[in-house]
Order: structure tokens, then sequence, then C-alpha cells
């Protein structure tokens, strides 16, 4: 290595937690760590405020300061996660660029930072052009502006930490080389930047989306269970490249689990060595075995130690229906409860189920048609899971 170099990429705190789409960044940060140089991780306290026009069709809701420092506040252990902070001379650095772009009055900001940016240059980047040209929606000169700042952020990082890379997906391409300039501008000085390109599936659709939403980094809103099962769930043609791009395995490791993928893919091997490293690297160990413990249970193991919340995750797509509690307090019948949950049509059909030993409550065999369910049936807090035959689960919530 010729000498240690400083590098950065920014996170604009849009919600309270970083998602699939933002990994790339995550993982080319770690990367350059582990080679011995030095990462920035910018959350964007100041930025956040404006939103970035790149890549997006219309501008974002504007957020006040304390929804911004709330959604900070969520996004900074997540990158702790993935960077070394305390590692010697090439610990990580997590700065919020407020503590400078919030000092500037809007007459300073104009006159020491934007008569050094020719509009011309700005028009000509695709992340403004895309905008202006389209029919159905304008570009405001406040996002028009967040060019500006990102590109000072570039300025300042150098003069405070030396950093010379900036990194980010492709969509950054026309802010990053606006901090180049100013920089040149300003101080004469040759900084770099580094795309990557956006996180996409074979097909070209955006990676970390599904039908429910985005795929998140926070075990609130994307459950452990729910993010391992993702990338289990991964296309084959997808695999390969996810192992390579997140994970710390080797490249001989990598090659290996393909070959061993490709002679029996109904395994899914590579699939699920993929889930558990990054499970493992986003929820930590305990998350990881939380995740495993609940994919044991949608398969039939016994349902024990969980909570209302870790239930929902894995049976978040299990019909459901709420009760009065006060139908436990004299017991319910095995019989009412299947056919109220609606895993049976009627009586005669729960009691045939039961009787054949097809009826599971809590993953536990039901031994005959006179139980009746109490209290003690709850597998949370007010979660009861009813199962008829192998697969067919239903949900009662006693509220």
């Amino acid at each position: 290595m010729e000498k240690q170099r400083t590098v950065y990429a920014g996170f604009d705190p849009t919600a309270d937690s970083l998602h699939v789409g933002h990994l790339m960044a995550l993982m080319i940060l770690r990367r350059f760590q582990q080679a011995g140089h030095r990462p920035i991780a910018v959350v964007g306290g100041a930025t956040g405020m404006i939103g970035d026009p790149s890549g997006k069709s219309e501008e974002r809701n504007l957020l006040s300061l304390d929804a911004l420092q709330a959604n900070i506040d969520g996004m900074e252990p997540q990158l702790r996660r993935f960077l070394d902070f305390d590692c010697g001379p090439n610990s990580a650095v997590l700065v919020n660029n407020y503590e400078w772009l919030g000092r500037f009055g809007y007459l300073e900001f104009l006159r020491d930072i934007g008569k050094h940016v020719p509009v011309n240059v700005m028009l000509a980047k695709d992340s403004v052009r895309g905008r202006l040209e389209r029919d159905d929606v304008g570009l405001s000169y406040t996002e028009f502006s967040y060019m500006l700042m990102q590109a000072y952020d570039f300025v300042h990082l150098y003069e405070r930490f030396g950093c010379e890379l900036q990194v980010g997906g492709s969509d950054q391409w026309g802010n990053i080389t606006a901090g180049i300039d100013l920089a040149r501008r300003l101080s004469g000085v040759q900084l770099y930047g580094c795309t990557c390109p956006l996180l996409t599936r074979s097909d070209g659709t955006k990676m970390g989306k599904t039908e429910s939403g985005a795929i998140w980094l926070s075990a609130e809103r994307t459950s452990p269970y729910q993010f391992h099962q993702y990338w289990i769930n991964l296309d084959d043609a997808d695999v390969g490249r996810c192992l390579r791009f997140f994970t710390d395995l080797g490249q001989e490791e990598i090659d290996s689990l393909l070959a061993e993928h490709q002679s029996d893919p109904g395994r899914r091997v590579a699939q699920r060595r993929l889930a558990v490293e990054l499970t493992r690297l986003v929820h930590g160990e305990d998350g990881l075995r939380a995740a495993e413990r609940a994919t044991e249970v949608f398969f039939g193991a016994e349902i024990c130690e969980l909570d209302d919340a870790q239930l929902a995750g894995i049976f978040a797509d299990v019909p459901s229906k709420e009760l009065p509690r006060a139908k436990l307090d004299g017991g319910l019948s095995i019989i009412d409860a299947l056919v109220l949950s609606g895993l049976c049509k009627n009586k005669s059909e729960a009691r045939r189920i039961i009787t054949q030993g097809g009826a599971y409550v809590n993953n536990r065999r039901v031994e005959g048609i006179e139980t009746n369910l109490d209290q003690n049936h709850l597998a949370g807090e007010t979660t009861m899971i009813l199962r008829a035959g192998k697969k067919k689960y239903a949900l009662l919530r006693f509220i």
C-alpha cells in the first residue's frame, strides 16, 4: 500500500434505518478499512433537510430537525456494525454534515461557496438535466442547491481529515464530480471519486424491494427472520454477486459454495450461507440465532420463548383474527378455535382433522377433541398459533 487514504460515503437520514440499497456503500467503506485505509461515514443532517434529487422523479418531503435527529439516532448503530471505530490509525469516523453546513448563513454560503460553482456546469449534471427535461415535474431551487452542499462536504472533509476519495452509487456521479471541481477551484487540490452500480437483480429490478416494502437493516422495521428469509429466497442468478459484494468470504470459498449449489440447486446452499453471513453482520449473533429459530418454528418446531413481535414477523403472511381476551377465561374449545381461525369450514371438518392427528396449537399436536384452550396456550402475550396439516397456519390474537 502506497499510503493510507481517507475515503467517505454519505448517508442521508430520510428514514430511521438504512436499507438493503445502502449495502454497497457500506461494504465499500468496510473493504477500504480492511485494506488499512480510514473510512468516514457522513450522516447528512443538513443535506437530509433538502433531499437529493439524484435518481428521484419528484421532490422529497422536507423533514423537521427533530425527525432528522431521530433518523440519525436510528442509523448510527447500524453504521457501527459495518465499521470499526476503535482500531488505531484507520479507525472509522462518523460525522454529521450539519456540524459545518449548519453554521453558514444564506448570504455567506452564496458568497463563499456559490460563486465558485458555474451554473452551466450544474445544469449539465444528469441528476439536474433529467428532472428539467420532464414536463410533469420540475426542480425546485432547494433541490438544485443540494449539489452545492454535498460538494462542500467533500471540501470540508479534505480540509479536516485529508479525505481524498468519495464513493457512492452511480446516481451520485454528478454530486461527486461537483465536489472535485469545487475543491480544485477553492484550494487547487485534486480529489477523486469512485462510483458503483446501483444494486439491482439480474432482471433489472431494485434489490431489497418486496411486495410489502423495502428490506430494512432495522430489526423493528424488518425482523431478523424476514431479513434472513429474503436472502434465502434470492434468485440463483443473483447469489454469486451478493456473496462477493456483501460477505467477507474468500473467493475460493465462494467458488466452492457456488459449485456445490450448482450440483444441487434445491438445497440453496449458497443462499443459506449468504443469509447467515449477512444476518450475522447486520443483526449480530443474537439476531442470527433468532432468525434460525424462527425458521425452525415456521417449519414445525415447537413454539416457545417468543414474543408477539417475533411471532408477527415469522407469520407475517399468515391469516389472523382478533378475538376478545375473555373467550379464554372459561376455556375455548379447540373445535371452535379451528373454525374461528378459518382453518376449518365447520365443526365436522375440525373434528376430523383433530381425530386424524392433524391439528396443532403452537406446533404441539392436539391430543383430542375435548381440548379447551386457555391463557396457558398463548405463544406470545396475545398470540396463539394454530395449524392444520403440515403447513396451513392461522393466528388468533386475544385482545
